[in-house]
């Protein structure tokens, strides 16, 4: 947000992002740090705020009509006060009143949305101000967050990003804290409230039931807003992410929702949840080379959820308690997968695998220094057969290296990188722009 209001002539900015991931209170302390005044209208908790923008757009007219429902709350210096318009999905018409802010130039907006672009959500006609906005997304914490906010210190983490620069080991003490830590927020995840919970009271129990609330509340959502043909649909394909996780082969399969099921019946129902920003999906190569994008097949793919610890909340009563204990039986795989996706989609990146019918599978694949990287999880020691088979021929794969995430400290083999799994947040590509 500091990026965007040092930009000269910037767009007014929205933050997009899922329900309780923070937009609101963050917004809300950027405008107080940051400008003389600030001027708030949240169009969820007080719907007649819509009536505002019901008729002329004019800048001048709706200052008028906000100092009029606002009173003393609302003051109005060019180049000093900021308007946030929460929850902008509300009102369409709000959102097309940003073209005129932006041209008028006085006032800073900031919009938040939770559902903006969700197919479904609302009949009525809008107008999309485009080249008038700027548009960025926000994600539940991710771990060097939830690190920060369990007191580690950003020096400290710096030492974690010097050892995977020189390839050598993570001190015992070190490696044995961070961990601990991993496993915490494996289960607690990255929602604030769900965070400052866990930080202040360490009881479990009612972290869990914040968790299930939250998932509800999206459940609550998938009814309220998706269109009546995709209501049911919507929640039969979410409900069933824990069940087609703990599949052997995790692809995505529509029969696993409901016996004779096919992609028509339900695509349209997935693209609704990942516009939410609940669940990333994580698409199959048809060649593990640069540019993973073009070698995507869309038509093949795994869902993971975008926080780790909603996921699992959506598991059987005791697997906390589990995870916590190092004790992850049947569900080991897809946990420790689902937390690396959440790494890696917390840090903007899109997901990939690989995966042929010969056997040959890899976990993910990313982007990193400027090459294709195999990426394996392993929550336990493990083969990495098929990344070998991928190595050894460099002339049909394209790719040179790869990392295997997992219960090890640093090491390398060859042309595999071996680290441990908490490390996995530092695998950043830094081709990836920034506002």
């Amino acid at each position: 947000m500091l990026r965007w209001k040092r930009l000269p002539n910037h767009n007014p900015l929205i933050i997009k992002g899922p329900r309780q991931c923070g937009k609101t209170y963050s917004v809300t302390h950027f405008g107080n740090d940051n400008y003389k005044h600030v001027v708030s209208l949240n169009f969820l908790q007080n719907p007649n705020f819509k009536t505002i923008f019901s008729g002329s757009l004019e800048v001048d007219d709706l200052v008028m009509l906000m100092t009029t429902v606002l009173g003393a709350d609302a003051i109005f210096v060019a180049g000093e006060t900021l308007i946030i318009l929460d929850e902008i999905q509300e009102c369409p018409e709000a959102r097309t009143a940003l073209k005129f802010f932006k041209l008028d130039g006085r006032f800073d907006v900031i919009c938040t949305g939770s559902l903006l672009g969700v197919s479904g959500y609302t009949d009525i006609p809008r107008s999309i101000p485009v080249g008038y906005e700027t548009t960025i997304k926000m994600y539940p914490l991710d771990f060097e967050e939830f690190l920060w906010a369990n007191g580690i210190q950003p020096k400290t983490i710096e030492v974690l990003r010097n050892n995977l620069e020189s390839e050598t080991p993570i001190p015992e003490a070190l490696h044995n804290k961070y961990r601990d830590l991993l496993l915490q927020y494996t289960v607690v995840g990255g929602m604030p409230a769900v965070v400052q919970t866990f930080i202040t009271t360490k009881q479990m129990n009612v972290v869990l039931q914040m968790q299930r609330d939250i998932v509800n509340a999206y459940r609550d959502d998938m009814v309220k807003y998706a269109s009546k043909n995709d209501k049911s649909k919507i929640r039969e394909c979410f409900d069933s992410i824990p069940m087609q996780l703990a599949k052997e082969n995790k692809k995505f399969q529509y029969a696993k929702i409901r016996k004779g099921s096919k992609a028509s019946d339900y695509l349209g129902s997935i693209k609704w949840i990942e516009d939410v920003g609940i669940i990333s999906r994580c698409y199959n190569l048809s060649i593990p080379e640069l540019p993973l994008e073009g070698n995507a097949i869309q038509e093949s793919f795994k869902l993971y959820m975008n926080d780790t610890g909603l996921f699992v909340s959506m598991l059987e009563d005791g697997t906390q308690f589990d995870i916590l204990q190092g004790k992850l039986y049947g569900y080991k795989g897809a946990i420790f997968e689902n937390l690396v996706a959440d790494f890696f989609s917390k840090m903007g990146r899109s997901l990939y695998y690989f995966h042929k019918d010969s056997g040959l599978e890899v976990d993910f694949v990313i982007r990193y220094k400027a090459a294709s990287v195999l990426v394996e999880v392993k929550a336990e020691s493990g083969n990495t057969k098929s990344t070998k088979t991928i190595l050894a021929n460099p002339e049909k794969y394209h790719v040179a290296n790869a990392i295997k995430l997992g219960n090890y400290n640093v090491g390398r083999s060859e042309k595999i990188l071996t680290l441990p799994l908490y490390m996995g947040f530092l695998l950043e590509n830094d081709e990836v722009g920034k506002l």
